[in-house]
């Protein structure tokens, strides 16, 4: 009985530690976009402005994340969202430069609706992630987001140098999401049949995904650099 426990609230934990490793590698532009949108107000403003925008953005993305958990119980969804995922992976690494271009505001209103248009338009991807990860449990994702948006806000600055400075960093974010790519397509049960001629899929297909995105992405960038 105390195994069972145990494994429970170690696969409980080890969802919710994903969640917030996702939300962290794909958060860092929409703290960004929080501080672009807010930079000319007056500082009393700005604070208000981050407040607000982000716990609607929060309220948001806990809607749009009802959505996508509704959307893949839908068949072989999850296998177009495990591909999606996969795809998302690889942009990670190849991504360069990024041209969104976010227009700060000068009324507190102004600053709040592009905090949250952007948000939204920037989250599709995490959602789709924690969403997998979650395994469709909402309170998950809600708790996930809890712990980490406090931190992408307070934080991005610092964590966007992070990643800038340590690009294996960055890798390691691809590989959590080529994880969450395979183990979201291994769920989907219309090809389970498929799956179980190969041996240990829940071990292999994670590592062969983690390996292609690690390994495009790296010849892809040096290839760039040369």
């Amino acid at each position: 009985m105390e195994l069972v426990l145990l494994d429970l609230n170690w696969d409980l934990l080890k969802a919710i530690l994903i969640i917030i490793g996702l939300d962290l590698i794909l958060g860092g532009d929409n703290a960004v976009v929080i501080a672009m949108a807010s930079r000319n107000l007056p500082r009393h403003g700005q604070n208000k402005a981050i407040v607000l925008g982000t716990s609607l953005a929060i309220l948001m993305r806990v809607c749009l994340a009802s959505v996508v958990i509704f959307l893949l119980t839908i068949p072989y969804i999850q296998l177009i969202g495990g591909l999606f995922l996969f795809y998302i992976a690889l942009k990670l690494l190849i991504e360069q430069e990024d041209d969104r271009q976010v227009d700060s505001a000068s009324t507190l209103y102004g600053a709040v609706k592009t905090i949250v248009i952007a948000d939204f338009i920037m989250s599709l991807d995490n959602v789709l992630a924690i969403a997998a990860v979650s395994n469709q449990n909402l309170i998950l994702i809600v708790i996930g987001l809890a712990i980490s948006v406090p931190i992408i806000i307070f934080g991005s600055k610092i964590i966007l140098r992070i990643m800038n400075k340590y690009p294996i960093i960055v890798y390691a974010g691809a590989s959590l999401i080529a994880y969450t790519s395979a183990d979201l397509i291994l769920r989907e049960e219309r090809m389970e049949h498929y799956f179980s001629y190969i041996p240990n899929e829940h071990l292999l297909l994670p590592s062969i995904s983690i390996l292609i995105v690690c390994l495009l992405g790296y010849s892809y960038n040096q290839r760039i650099k040369n």
